[in-house]
């Protein structure tokens, strides 16, 4: 099979040489868009150290010293987007966007980035962008937050970050980005397809066309070919020349001087009307999708012989050269000598360390601590004029929901940063009024009422967290992070990871969930799995079983989002958000008194009232039975408590996990050593469930003869009325589970056999 990197490398040459250049129907000339002939040569070395990354990324390949081939071969003219934009503008790449980030280095002085970047190809530590972590293109210095993505999930964000622009200018909020700024972000024309830009595309126009400022360039690289599949002719252009609230402009991405006065356009007219753009530009593929890609098996010689007659950089010598810039030689000689200086740095980046251990791969999981300044209390006479009326019942004890719009009432007053987002969540307060009042209180800049779409309400955290702001947005049920979770996995959570922990994106997301909700049935109100949430590295799940609790560990995840910069997920049971009640109607036992923050850090018998990551709750100090369970499930084993204790005179301990990852494990297994017997009661199915990591925490670091017993919800999805609980832990199983495992006799049982 030929080598396509050799015939493309070759043919420059030789075409140069003979100066067979393809021809272009667009009559620009230097003069025409404002550029000057050594700016010309200047894009042109940044299309040339690209192209040579790529065909020396394969060398160094079988070398066993590079790891990734995907390059941007045939995308070499978004140099001209990379100079037509500020370096401030903060830009989300498409992978194939090199000659970009080359380009937009020259703006900045001091940067090496053919040196950056081939750390980056090698995975040395050394890497200023990854540290090794990944092959990705980004920059702190130049606002570009490294990209994994290849499905366009990074769109989202780039629209949340563009709203954030002239929210912060509103808000005069001291940001990240300049209020005049504008966000960029690149993709594929078969990107384009995918959902979650769909989804980014809708919000950013359903945005504009209310006419709220949304500065955003969304730049397609249609290369006409997604791997295989090849984008219908024309489709782009169709789909998005006339779409309501977004503004498109073409441009042959084949052409620099027609490329570079497109780009001029759209950030102009985005800067000044703030107002998302569509940015068409037209390329081609060249090299394949990456190095082990074989065109052949799905395109006809002849087809890959017809882009690669279209390369950039032969259209770029044919400017050069109409221009009287540079001749043939001159041209020729600046390519071998490109070609020399990268492989000469490459040998000396190729000797650089490499990662060796977990702890180093894992180092940057959890993000530095935030250097902003903390903020001011708020006063007693601020609190009194934001709470009004509700200031009398704040004496009173109060049910979950209610004390959590408390808390969120106090955290956005006294820091300014916060911003809610979610659906419904304004003047309606949510499904549940749990927002209740707070967009009264604060105004719709800082409770916003977005489209329903949990991807672009998740997208818009992201962003707004990029600019400084600590977003709390709402899911409004557990099953809806289904349709987004890929925000969380593949975008939140792995940012400080693949940045070296120099970009983050703190944010406390908001998530009523969880089961026993007897008037809702399904999976898509009564969802009990986490499953979602546990295996995202870094993540935080915090999960409260009561009003009290609530308070503290919210203040408590706002705590770890503004300070140590962490992505956390507050879930909170539906079931109890408005449970008065334990054992007895009017028994009042589940509500909870108010602690203002002043309260809450004033120490009672010398503890402080915070309740910290980790921190889990304690019923009871009997040693004869441990009760170890969450949410739900400690408000039912509360109840089953008291059966066992009156009539049973059973010694328990209850503990309530409080926070679901990181599990405090050594502490946890200290507070269960004591007991004779274990019953581990788990709301969410027995697969995938928590439950199986408590399970394991117990056979690694705890006697072996601690009896120990599994109740978890069965795998089923929840049914609606009265059979809701069925497959759920109840009271009366609780029950029966801890009498099985203490060898009692239980009466219910008994009874029901007789």
């Amino acid at each position: 099979m030929q080598n396509r990197a050799k015939v493309v490398d070759e043919n420059f040459t030789r075409r140069v040489t003979q100066g067979d250049l393809p021809e272009s129907d667009i009559p620009l000339s230097l003069i025409d868009v404002g550029l000057q002939p050594v700016e010309l040569v200047e894009l042109f070395e940044s299309q040339l150290m690209s192209r040579h990354l790529d065909l020396l990324s394969r060398l160094l390949q079988a070398r066993g010293e590079a790891f990734y081939t995907i390059g941007s071969s045939g995308h070499e003219g978004n140099a001209a987007i990379g100079k037509a934009f500020d370096y401030r503008d903060m830009a989300f790449l498409h992978y194939r966007d090199a000659a970009f980030l080359i380009q937009r280095s020259k703006q900045l002085p001091g940067e090496t980035v053919l040196h950056d970047m081939l750390l980056s190809f090698a995975a040395s530590e050394d890497d200023p962008v990854s540290g090794g972590r990944h092959k990705v293109l980004g920059s702190k210095r130049l606002y570009v937050p490294p990209q994994t993505s290849t499905i366009a999930s990074h769109l989202p964000k780039a629209v949340g970050a563009a709203y954030s622009i002239p929210l912060a200018k509103r808000m005069k909020h001291d940001g990240e980005l300049p209020h005049d700024g504008v966000v960029l972000c690149s993709f594929g024309d078969a990107s384009a397809n995918h959902s979650t830009a769909q989804g980014a595309f809708n919000t950013a126009a359903w945005t504009a066309y209310q006419q709220v400022p949304i500065p955003l360039v969304f730049i397609c690289e249609d290369n006409g070919i997604g791997i295989s599949t090849a984008t219908p002719e024309g489709w782009i252009a169709a789909n998005f020349s006339h779409r309501p609230g977004l503004k498109y402009i073409a441009c042959d991405g084949l052409n620099l001087l027609d490329t570079y006065q497109k780009a001029r356009l759209a950030a102009e007219y985005a800067r000044r009307h703030r107002q998302p753009v569509f940015l068409h530009m037209r390329t081609v593929r060249l090299l394949g999708h990456a190095g082990s890609d074989a065109q052949t098996a799905y395109l006809a010689q002849q087809a890959i012989d017809a882009a690669e007659a279209q390369d950039p950089l032969l259209h770029t010598a044919r400017l050069l050269i109409d221009n009287g810039v540079m001749n043939s030689s001159q041209i020729c000689e600046l390519y071998e000598t490109m070609r020399e200086r990268t492989a000469r740095v490459a040998e000396q980046v190729i000797l650089r360390p490499k990662l060796q251990t977990a702890k180093q791969v894992m180092k940057s999981l959890v993000p530095p601590k935030s250097q902003r300044p903390a903020f001011e209390p708020a006063t007693e006479a601020q609190r009194s004029a934001t709470f009004g009326r509700d200031q009398r019942a704040l004496a009173e004890p109060q049910h979950m929901a209610r004390l959590i719009n408390w808390a969120l009432t106090d955290l956005m007053l006294e820091q300014g940063n916060i911003v809610l987002a979610g659906e419904d969540i304004g003047p309606k307060g949510g499904v549940y009024n749990v927002t209740g009042k707070l967009s009264e209180r604060f105004g719709k800049h800082r409770v916003i009422n977005t489209l329903l779409d949990e991807q672009s309400i998740l997208g818009l955290a992201i962003g707004l967290a990029h600019n400084g702001f600590l977003p709390i947005p709402e899911i409004q049920f557990l099953a809806y992070v289904h349709n987004a979770e890929d925000q969380i996995r593949g975008e939140a959570a792995t940012l400080s990871f693949f940045s070296n922990g120099q970009f983050t994106n703190p944010m406390v997301i908001r998530v009523a969930g969880l089961a026993y909700q007897k008037g809702f049935g399904g999976h898509f109100h009564n969802d009990n799995s986490l499953a979602v949430f546990r295996d995202i590295p870094g993540l935080v799940i915090a999960c409260p079983s009561n009003g009290a609790d609530a308070v503290e560990m919210l203040r408590s995840c706002v705590k770890l989002a503004q300070e140590e910069q962490r992505v956390v997920v507050f879930v909170e049971p539906i079931a109890l958000y408005m449970t008065r009640d334990l054992h007895a109607e009017g028994d009042g036992l589940w509500t909870h008194n108010y602690l203002s923050p002043e309260q809450s850090r004033i120490p009672t018998e010398g503890k402080s009232k915070a309740i910290k990551p980790g921190e889990f709750g304690q019923y009871g100090e009997g040693t004869e039975l441990c009760v170890l369970t969450y949410g739900n499930g400690y408000y039912l084993s509360r109840q089953a408590a008291k059966v066992l204790e009156d009539e049973h005179n059973v010694a328990l301990r209850i503990i309530d996990l409080r926070w679901l990852a990181p599990l405090n494990e050594e502490q946890l297994a200290a507070a269960i050593a004591p007991c004779e017997h274990l019953l581990i009661v788990d709301e969410c199915r027995g697969t995938g469930s928590i439950s199986e990591a408590l399970m394991a925490l117990v056979k690694e670091q705890l006697p072996a003869e601690l009896k120990v017993k599994r109740l978890a919800a069965e795998d089923s999805f929840i049914p609606l009325g009265r059979a809701a609980t069925c497959t759920l832990p109840g009271k009366e199983s609780i029950l029966a589970a801890a009498l099985s495992l203490l060898c009692k006799e239980n009466p219910l049982t008994v009874v029901k056999s007789a």
